[in-house]
């Protein structure tokens, strides 16, 4: 704690100062172009990887960037509940499915059942996303480097997916106001894939 309480007063005497003018601005208010949706591990920083300023980034983190289904949202009303105000209080004009390379999360997919008994509320979570670890394992059988990028690959694709379930997200991107992305990110390198809807694959972003 006292680390964090150090990087506090760090942030304070360094940088807020530059920002003054911005932090002022936003205590008025939040007008964020994008819902960033990413997993909760702590390599993931969307503001960092994205380049991006306070307020322009609405932000939900959860284990494995799991976005529940539209009428299974009562299993996370925390998520769903922030896609409503992000899509329509906020008015986003994207939304962004980040996962990644080394996910736990998408590990835990292919753990016997009993191991995750110690965890009930991590297990009740990730079992959203079930079928994406049998389909993994349909596709790539003996290789468990492939089968960990192909898991965390196919489990961005089923929140685009999901995401698609939600009646006013698929009324906005139908008429052209929403745009939805589905991105990779490699930790160790810092490269990004983007999801290509129409070659069904994840192409690096240049």
């Amino acid at each position: 704690m006292v680390n964090i309480i150090e990087k506090y007063k760090s942030f304070r005497a360094e940088k807020l100062n530059n920002l003054k003018n911005l932090f002022e601005e936003l205590g008025k208010g939040q007008k964020p172009h994008t819902l960033f949706i990413s997993c909760s591990d702590s390599r993931v920083i969307p503001e960092l990887i994205t380049n991006s300023n306070p307020g322009e980034l609405f932000v939900i983190r959860n284990v494995a960037n799991i976005v529940p289904k539209y009428d299974n949202s009562d299993i996370s009303a925390t998520v769903s509940s922030a896609i409503e105000y992000a899509v329509n209080v906020l008015e986003v004009q994207n939304i962004v499915v980040c996962g990644h390379h080394n996910c736990g999360g998408c590990a835990a997919l292919h753990l016997e059942e009993e191991k995750l008994n110690d965890k009930p509320n991590l297990k009740k979570w990730v079992s959203l996303s079930k079928d994406v670890g049998q389909k993994a394992r349909e596709i790539v059988k003996d290789d468990p480097h492939k089968l960990a990028i192909t898991t965390e690959q196919l489990n961005i694709v089923k929140q685009l997916e999901n995401l698609m379930t939600y009646p006013f997200i698929k009324e906005k991107v139908q008429n052209g106001k929403l745009k939805i992305y589905g991105w990779y990110y490699v930790i160790s390198t810092g490269e990004i894939l983007n999801y290509n809807y129409e070659k069904q694959v994840f192409e690096q972003i240049t």
